[in-house]
Protein backbone atom coordinates (compact mmCIF):
# COMPACT_ATOMS: atom_id res chain seq x y z
CA UNK A 1 0.00 0.00 0.00
CA UNK A 2 1.14 3.49 -1.13
CA UNK A 3 1.08 6.10 1.94
CA UNK A 4 -0.57 8.93 0.59
CA UNK A 5 0.22 12.45 2.63
CA UNK A 6 -2.02 15.44 2.98
CA UNK A 7 0.60 17.85 2.79
CA UNK A 8 3.02 18.28 0.39
CA UNK A 9 5.37 20.71 -1.41
CA UNK A 10 5.65 22.77 -4.94
CA UNK A 11 9.20 23.21 -6.16
CA UNK A 12 9.91 25.85 -8.96
CA UNK A 13 12.69 25.49 -11.01
CA UNK A 14 13.89 28.98 -11.97
CA UNK A 15 16.74 27.83 -15.22
CA UNK A 16 18.60 30.80 -15.60
CA UNK A 17 22.57 31.85 -13.78
CA UNK A 18 24.87 34.90 -14.64
CA UNK A 19 27.31 32.82 -14.47
CA UNK A 20 28.14 28.99 -15.57
CA UNK A 21 29.96 27.58 -12.52
CA UNK A 22 32.37 24.59 -13.59
CA UNK A 23 30.64 21.98 -11.38
CA UNK A 24 27.20 21.84 -12.17
CA UNK A 25 25.16 20.01 -13.76
CA UNK A 26 21.78 21.56 -13.13
CA UNK A 27 19.65 22.77 -15.66
CA UNK A 28 20.49 26.38 -16.48
CA UNK A 29 20.99 29.17 -19.38
CA UNK A 30 22.97 32.15 -19.10
CA UNK A 31 20.90 33.76 -21.54
CA UNK A 32 18.08 35.51 -19.96
CA UNK A 33 15.96 36.71 -23.11
CA UNK A 34 13.33 34.75 -22.11
CA UNK A 35 12.53 35.26 -18.67
CA UNK A 36 9.21 36.78 -18.50
CA UNK A 37 7.68 34.59 -21.03
CA UNK A 38 8.94 31.19 -19.07
CA UNK A 39 7.64 32.94 -15.65
CA UNK A 40 4.52 33.49 -16.96
CA UNK A 41 4.88 29.53 -18.71
CA UNK A 42 5.20 28.26 -15.08
CA UNK A 43 2.10 30.06 -14.00
CA UNK A 44 0.28 28.31 -16.67
CA UNK A 45 1.82 24.97 -15.64
CA UNK A 46 1.10 25.78 -11.48
CA UNK A 47 -2.61 25.80 -13.18
CA UNK A 48 -2.35 23.14 -15.50
CA UNK A 49 -0.65 20.35 -13.24
CA UNK A 50 -2.42 21.38 -9.66
CA UNK A 51 -4.02 17.72 -9.39
CA UNK A 52 -1.13 15.63 -9.86
CA UNK A 53 -0.97 15.97 -6.18
CA UNK A 54 -4.08 14.61 -4.52
CA UNK A 55 -4.18 17.45 -2.06
CA UNK A 56 -4.28 20.70 -2.31
CA UNK A 57 -2.79 21.83 0.98
CA UNK A 58 0.81 22.79 0.71
CA UNK A 59 3.25 23.48 3.01
CA UNK A 60 6.84 24.25 1.55
CA UNK A 61 7.54 26.32 -1.40
CA UNK A 62 11.00 26.75 -2.64
CA UNK A 63 12.69 28.24 -5.48
CA UNK A 64 15.59 26.57 -7.16
CA UNK A 65 18.09 26.63 -9.76
CA UNK A 66 19.66 27.82 -11.52
CA UNK A 67 19.39 31.28 -9.92
CA UNK A 68 16.32 31.88 -8.20
CA UNK A 69 17.32 35.21 -7.04
CA UNK A 70 17.96 36.39 -10.77
CA UNK A 71 14.05 36.85 -10.41
CA UNK A 72 12.23 40.48 -10.89
CA UNK A 73 10.54 41.17 -7.75
CA UNK A 74 7.12 41.37 -9.52
CA UNK A 75 7.90 37.49 -11.52
CA UNK A 76 8.15 36.64 -8.13
CA UNK A 77 5.05 38.08 -6.75
CA UNK A 78 3.53 36.75 -9.67
CA UNK A 79 4.58 33.19 -9.41
CA UNK A 80 3.77 33.36 -6.04
CA UNK A 81 0.32 34.66 -6.43
CA UNK A 82 -0.82 32.16 -8.93
CA UNK A 83 0.50 29.58 -6.00
CA UNK A 84 -1.59 30.94 -3.49
CA UNK A 85 -4.69 31.17 -5.84
CA UNK A 86 -4.60 27.52 -6.87
CA UNK A 87 -3.48 25.79 -4.06
CA UNK A 88 -4.12 26.43 -0.16
CA UNK A 89 -0.91 27.29 1.31
CA UNK A 90 -0.43 26.85 4.75
CA UNK A 91 -0.24 29.65 7.11
CA UNK A 92 2.85 29.20 8.56
CA UNK A 93 4.41 27.18 5.39
CA UNK A 94 7.98 27.39 4.71
CA UNK A 95 9.11 29.65 1.45
CA UNK A 96 12.57 29.30 0.28
CA UNK A 97 14.75 30.45 -2.38
CA UNK A 98 18.04 29.81 -3.23
CA UNK A 99 20.87 33.21 -3.75
CA UNK A 100 23.70 34.07 -4.90
CA UNK A 101 25.43 36.84 -2.30
CA UNK A 102 25.97 38.92 -5.04
CA UNK A 103 22.48 39.13 -6.07
CA UNK A 104 21.39 40.01 -1.98
CA UNK A 105 21.73 43.65 -2.19
CA UNK A 106 19.63 45.23 0.82
CA UNK A 107 16.97 46.55 -1.87
CA UNK A 108 16.75 42.65 -2.38
CA UNK A 109 16.51 41.24 0.51
CA UNK A 110 13.59 43.93 0.80
CA UNK A 111 11.69 42.78 -2.21
CA UNK A 112 11.75 39.13 -1.37
CA UNK A 113 10.60 39.50 2.54
CA UNK A 114 7.86 41.78 0.92
CA UNK A 115 6.95 39.25 -1.31
CA UNK A 116 6.46 36.33 1.42
CA UNK A 117 9.89 34.40 1.28
CA UNK A 118 10.85 33.10 4.93
CA UNK A 119 13.59 31.06 4.20
CA UNK A 120 17.12 31.68 2.28
CA UNK A 121 19.18 29.97 0.92
CA UNK A 122 22.99 31.47 -0.20
CA UNK A 123 25.19 29.72 -1.98
CA UNK A 124 28.59 31.21 -0.92
CA UNK A 125 30.25 27.49 -1.31
CA UNK A 126 33.98 28.85 0.17
CA UNK A 127 35.58 32.27 1.77
CA UNK A 128 38.36 31.53 -0.18
CA UNK A 129 38.99 33.63 -3.16
CA UNK A 130 41.01 31.37 -4.86
CA UNK A 131 38.54 28.95 -4.75
CA UNK A 132 35.89 31.02 -5.81
CA UNK A 133 37.66 31.75 -8.79
CA UNK A 134 38.02 28.43 -9.49
CA UNK A 135 34.84 27.46 -9.10
CA UNK A 136 33.41 30.60 -11.55
CA UNK A 137 31.55 31.32 -8.46
CA UNK A 138 29.94 35.46 -9.67
CA UNK A 139 30.55 36.53 -6.29
CA UNK A 140 33.39 38.10 -3.36
CA UNK A 141 33.82 36.87 0.02
CA UNK A 142 32.85 40.31 0.74
CA UNK A 143 29.68 39.90 -0.70
CA UNK A 144 29.06 36.51 1.23
CA UNK A 145 29.35 38.40 4.12
CA UNK A 146 27.49 41.09 3.93
CA UNK A 147 24.90 38.93 2.41
CA UNK A 148 24.10 37.35 5.52
CA UNK A 149 24.98 39.77 7.92
CA UNK A 150 22.27 42.16 5.57
CA UNK A 151 19.53 39.57 5.15
CA UNK A 152 19.52 38.94 9.43
CA UNK A 153 19.27 42.48 9.66
CA UNK A 154 16.23 42.48 7.73
CA UNK A 155 14.39 40.24 9.62
CA UNK A 156 15.76 36.86 7.66
CA UNK A 157 16.03 34.75 11.23
CA UNK A 158 16.17 31.27 8.72
CA UNK A 159 18.83 30.84 6.64
CA UNK A 160 21.20 28.49 5.23
CA UNK A 161 24.59 28.49 3.25
CA UNK A 162 26.16 26.07 1.28
CA UNK A 163 29.76 25.25 1.24
CA UNK A 164 31.86 22.55 -0.90
CA UNK A 165 34.73 20.63 0.34
CA UNK A 166 37.13 18.31 -1.61
CA UNK A 167 38.49 21.57 -3.95
CA UNK A 168 41.90 21.16 -5.42
CA UNK A 169 44.56 22.47 -3.38
CA UNK A 170 42.41 23.23 -0.16
CA UNK A 171 44.45 22.17 3.03
CA UNK A 172 42.66 20.67 6.01
CA UNK A 173 43.77 24.14 7.53
CA UNK A 174 41.85 26.42 5.01
CA UNK A 175 39.11 23.68 5.29
CA UNK A 176 39.05 24.63 9.05
CA UNK A 177 39.00 28.16 8.02
CA UNK A 178 36.01 27.93 5.96
CA UNK A 179 33.77 25.99 8.54
CA UNK A 180 34.89 28.71 11.19
CA UNK A 181 33.91 31.75 9.38
CA UNK A 182 30.78 29.85 8.33
CA UNK A 183 30.21 29.16 12.47
CA UNK A 184 30.95 32.91 12.90
CA UNK A 185 28.18 34.19 10.02
CA UNK A 186 25.86 32.27 13.17
CA UNK A 187 23.13 31.16 10.28
CA UNK A 188 20.90 28.04 12.01
CA UNK A 189 21.59 26.16 8.60
CA UNK A 190 24.56 24.74 6.56
CA UNK A 191 24.68 22.41 3.91
CA UNK A 192 28.06 21.16 2.84
CA UNK A 193 29.19 19.04 -0.69
CA UNK A 194 31.64 17.07 -1.75
CA UNK A 195 32.87 18.41 -5.27
CA UNK A 196 32.46 15.70 -8.02
CA UNK A 197 32.75 15.35 -11.32
CA UNK A 198 29.41 15.24 -13.05
CA UNK A 199 30.00 14.56 -16.92
CA UNK A 200 28.52 17.61 -19.56
CA UNK A 201 30.46 20.18 -16.84
CA UNK A 202 33.39 22.58 -17.51
CA UNK A 203 35.47 20.73 -14.46
CA UNK A 204 34.67 17.26 -15.91
CA UNK A 205 36.18 18.78 -19.36
CA UNK A 206 39.54 19.86 -17.63
CA UNK A 207 39.96 16.99 -15.69
CA UNK A 208 39.89 14.51 -18.65
CA UNK A 209 42.45 17.11 -20.65
CA UNK A 210 44.55 16.20 -17.68
CA UNK A 211 44.82 20.08 -16.34
CA UNK A 212 43.89 19.05 -12.46
CA UNK A 213 42.62 16.48 -10.38
CA UNK A 214 40.18 16.05 -7.47
CA UNK A 215 41.67 15.40 -4.14
CA UNK A 216 41.78 11.10 -2.79
CA UNK A 217 38.96 10.02 -1.35
CA UNK A 218 41.74 10.31 1.85
CA UNK A 219 41.77 13.59 1.82
CA UNK A 220 37.77 14.37 1.56
CA UNK A 221 37.21 11.67 4.30
CA UNK A 222 38.71 13.86 6.36
CA UNK A 223 37.50 17.16 5.45
CA UNK A 224 34.13 15.45 5.94
CA UNK A 225 34.98 14.43 9.55
CA UNK A 226 36.71 17.50 10.53
CA UNK A 227 33.20 19.17 9.27
CA UNK A 228 30.62 17.04 10.88
CA UNK A 229 33.25 16.84 14.21
CA UNK A 230 33.35 20.42 14.42
CA UNK A 231 29.74 21.47 13.81
CA UNK A 232 28.38 19.43 16.17
CA UNK A 233 30.90 20.86 18.73
CA UNK A 234 29.20 24.06 17.84
CA UNK A 235 25.46 22.79 18.35
CA UNK A 236 24.32 21.25 14.89
CA UNK A 237 22.78 17.94 14.42
CA UNK A 238 23.58 16.42 11.15
CA UNK A 239 19.96 15.40 10.31
CA UNK A 240 21.26 14.36 6.23
CA UNK A 241 24.45 13.22 5.04
CA UNK A 242 24.92 16.90 3.76
CA UNK A 243 22.87 19.09 5.80
CA UNK A 244 23.18 20.30 9.41
CA UNK A 245 21.02 22.36 11.56
CA UNK A 246 20.19 23.85 15.01
CA UNK A 247 17.09 22.45 16.76
CA UNK A 248 14.14 23.82 14.90
CA UNK A 249 15.89 24.91 11.51
CA UNK A 250 15.82 21.48 9.33
CA UNK A 251 14.67 22.28 6.27
CA UNK A 252 11.35 21.21 6.03
CA UNK A 253 11.43 21.27 2.01
CA UNK A 254 14.06 19.34 1.39
CA UNK A 255 13.05 17.01 4.66
CA UNK A 256 9.92 15.85 2.73
CA UNK A 257 11.68 14.20 -0.06
CA UNK A 258 13.51 12.26 2.38
CA UNK A 259 10.36 11.44 4.16
CA UNK A 260 8.63 10.04 0.84
CA UNK A 261 6.04 13.18 0.73
CA UNK A 262 4.24 13.78 -2.26
CA UNK A 263 5.79 17.35 -4.52
CA UNK A 264 4.64 19.12 -7.54
CA UNK A 265 7.70 20.27 -9.48
CA UNK A 266 7.47 22.96 -12.32
CA UNK A 267 9.53 25.05 -14.82
CA UNK A 268 12.48 23.01 -17.38
CA UNK A 269 14.03 19.99 -15.63
CA UNK A 270 11.99 20.07 -12.38
CA UNK A 271 10.56 16.92 -11.17
CA UNK A 272 7.51 15.44 -8.70
CA UNK A 273 6.41 12.85 -7.06
CA UNK A 274 2.77 11.68 -6.06
CA UNK A 275 3.88 8.42 -4.40
CA UNK A 276 2.41 6.56 -7.07
CA UNK A 277 4.55 8.04 -10.40
CA UNK A 278 7.36 10.46 -11.15
CA UNK A 279 6.67 13.00 -13.37
CA UNK A 280 9.97 15.10 -14.88
CA UNK A 281 9.95 18.21 -17.32
CA UNK A 282 11.82 18.99 -20.32
CA UNK A 283 15.94 20.12 -19.86
CA UNK A 284 15.32 22.65 -22.27
CA UNK A 285 14.21 26.38 -22.05
CA UNK A 286 12.84 26.58 -25.63
CA UNK A 287 11.27 23.41 -26.27
CA UNK A 288 9.37 24.09 -22.45
CA UNK A 289 8.47 27.29 -23.52
CA UNK A 290 6.53 25.98 -26.87
CA UNK A 291 5.49 23.18 -24.98
CA UNK A 292 3.54 25.35 -22.65
CA UNK A 293 1.89 27.92 -25.55
CA UNK A 294 0.96 25.19 -27.54
CA UNK A 295 -0.39 23.27 -24.50
CA UNK A 296 1.49 20.52 -25.25
CA UNK A 297 4.21 19.82 -22.51
CA UNK A 298 6.96 18.37 -23.45
CA UNK A 299 7.58 15.58 -20.61
CA UNK A 300 8.09 12.40 -19.37
CA UNK A 301 5.77 9.84 -16.48
CA UNK A 302 7.06 6.84 -14.99
CA UNK A 303 4.70 4.49 -12.64
CA UNK A 304 6.62 3.39 -9.41
CA UNK A 305 6.58 -0.39 -8.90
CA UNK A 306 7.07 -1.49 -5.63
CA UNK A 307 10.61 -2.52 -5.96
CA UNK A 308 11.65 1.30 -7.30
CA UNK A 309 9.53 2.54 -4.35
CA UNK A 310 11.29 0.77 -1.97
CA UNK A 311 14.93 1.25 -3.10
CA UNK A 312 13.79 4.95 -3.20
CA UNK A 313 12.79 4.67 0.35
CA UNK A 314 15.82 2.89 1.02
CA UNK A 315 17.88 5.34 -0.55
CA UNK A 316 16.59 8.07 0.53
CA UNK A 317 16.33 7.54 4.57
CA UNK A 318 19.38 6.17 4.93
CA UNK A 319 21.33 9.44 4.18
CA UNK A 320 18.72 10.90 7.42
CA UNK A 321 18.95 10.91 10.98
CA UNK A 322 15.71 9.26 11.10
CA UNK A 323 17.16 6.26 9.34
CA UNK A 324 15.32 3.23 8.11
CA UNK A 325 12.02 2.27 10.09
CA UNK A 326 11.37 -1.38 9.60
CA UNK A 327 8.09 -0.87 10.44
CA UNK A 328 7.17 1.60 7.78
CA UNK A 329 8.91 -0.97 5.88
CA UNK A 330 6.51 -4.03 7.05
CA UNK A 331 2.92 -1.42 6.65
CA UNK A 332 4.13 -0.55 2.71
CA UNK A 333 5.87 -3.60 1.38
CA UNK A 334 5.59 -7.05 0.33
CA UNK A 335 7.17 -9.86 2.79
CA UNK A 336 10.23 -10.20 0.56
CA UNK A 337 11.16 -7.08 0.25
CA UNK A 338 11.30 -7.10 4.21
CA UNK A 339 12.88 -10.44 4.97
CA UNK A 340 15.80 -8.83 1.72
CA UNK A 341 16.40 -5.40 4.12
CA UNK A 342 16.88 -7.63 7.29
CA UNK A 343 19.22 -10.20 5.66
CA UNK A 344 21.34 -7.92 4.13
CA UNK A 345 21.51 -5.43 6.95
CA UNK A 346 22.76 -7.67 9.61
CA UNK A 347 26.49 -7.66 8.20
CA UNK A 348 26.40 -4.31 8.47
CA UNK A 349 24.89 -4.32 11.91
CA UNK A 350 27.95 -6.44 12.85
CA UNK A 351 30.72 -4.32 11.20
CA UNK A 352 29.00 -1.48 13.17
CA UNK A 353 28.37 0.28 9.60
CA UNK A 354 24.59 0.49 10.55
CA UNK A 355 23.00 1.13 14.12
CA UNK A 356 19.68 -0.60 14.97
CA UNK A 357 17.76 0.70 17.94
CA UNK A 358 14.46 -1.02 17.45
CA UNK A 359 13.06 -0.77 14.43
CA UNK A 360 15.01 2.09 13.14
CA UNK A 361 18.44 1.59 11.09
CA UNK A 362 20.66 4.39 11.11
CA UNK A 363 24.54 5.01 9.12
CA UNK A 364 27.19 4.85 12.35
CA UNK A 365 30.10 8.01 11.59
CA UNK A 366 31.75 5.40 9.51
CA UNK A 367 28.69 4.03 7.62
CA UNK A 368 28.41 7.54 6.10
CA UNK A 369 31.33 7.14 4.42
CA UNK A 370 30.35 4.44 2.45
CA UNK A 371 26.39 5.81 2.44
CA UNK A 372 26.07 4.79 -1.27
CA UNK A 373 27.27 0.97 -1.44
CA UNK A 374 25.35 0.76 1.91
CA UNK A 375 22.49 1.53 0.23
CA UNK A 376 23.38 -0.29 -3.49
CA UNK A 377 23.94 -3.67 -1.21
CA UNK A 378 20.21 -3.30 0.54
CA UNK A 379 18.36 -2.69 -2.75
CA UNK A 380 16.02 -5.19 -4.47
CA UNK A 381 18.01 -5.77 -8.05
CA UNK A 382 15.55 -8.61 -9.40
Amino acid sequence: MVKIYSLAGIYIHIPFCKKACVYCDFHFSTSMKNKSELVNCIRKELKVRKGYLETNQIETIYFGGGTPSLLEKEELQNILETIHKEFEVAQDAEITLEANPDDLTIEKIKELKSCGVNRLSIGIQSFIGRDLLFMNRSHTIKQAVESVANAKELGFDNMTIDLIYGIPNLTQTEWKRNIQKALELDVNHISAYCLTSEERTAMHHDIAKGKYELPKEEATSKQFNVLVSTLQENGFEQYEISNFSKIGHNSKHNSSYWKQKNFLGVGPSAHSFNGKTRHWNVSNNGRYIKGANDNNWVSEEETLDEKTRYNEYIMTSLRTSWGINLKYLKENFDPLFVSHFIKESKRFVIANSLIQKGTHFTLSQEGKLLADGIASDLFVVE
